[in-house]
């Protein structure tokens, strides 16, 4: 998506340890403009599965996105939870992945509540890198019994595994933007076709 790849190049960072820092526009500071686009883009890429009853996201960078979604299709976002709160109860869906930007791992969990094998689930997030965090959401979902219908990626850092892995399982994933290679002063980026 051409205006995505844009604004990475114009107010992007590429930081130690190939760390692409766009919180100005996405994940901390939100361009609310240019994340309804990307709303609108995710349902252009997957709104010909007319059966998709949740959107499906990791707290807390992938809840803009996934809301912006969300409203085009018409279906209510469920967001996973970084560790267990108390007042979610103990009947949770969970899985543990890894975060690359903290180097550590934590659980994720969703309430039984909110999925069942009765959905139909799109997952959407901001990075996809390793794919620890689609992963985990893979995990919660097929424990929920709900199919999958795909995987919607904002930024993909098309040289690390994560992508590659997941659309060898077969899962429809569509990033809008794959970064192929970063420096401190370049950013090349790839067609995912």
């Amino acid at each position: 998506m051409k205006l995505l790849e844009d604004r990475i190049l114009s107010d992007g960072t590429v930081l130690p340890g190939h760390v692409l820092k766009i919180d100005n526009f996405l994940n901390h500071q939100i361009d609310v403009q240019l994340v309804d686009a990307l709303g609108e883009e995710f349902y252009r890429l997957f709104g010909e599965d007319k059966g998709i009853t949740k959107i499906l996201t990791v707290e807390s960078s992938g809840i803009a996105i996934a809301y912006a979604a969300a409203r085009h299709f018409n279906v209510p976002v469920v967001f996973a939870k970084k560790g267990a709160h108390t007042n979610m109860g103990s009947d949770l869906y969970a899985a543990e992945v890894y975060s690359y930007t903290k180097n550590k791992p934590y659980n994720i969990c969703v309430s039984k509540r909110f999925l069942s094998s009765a959905d139909h689930v799109l997952v959407i997030d901001d990075f996809l890198a390793n794919g620890a965090a689609s992963k985990g959401l893979l995990e919660i979902l097929e424990q929920a019994g709900a199919s999958v219908a795909g995987i919607g990626i904002a930024v993909e850092k098309g040289f690390q595994p994560g992508g590659r892995e997941l659309r060898e399982k077969g899962i429809k994933v569509k990033s809008l933007a794959i970064v192929d290679s970063m420096t401190d002063d370049s950013i090349c980026f790839r067609n995912d076709d």
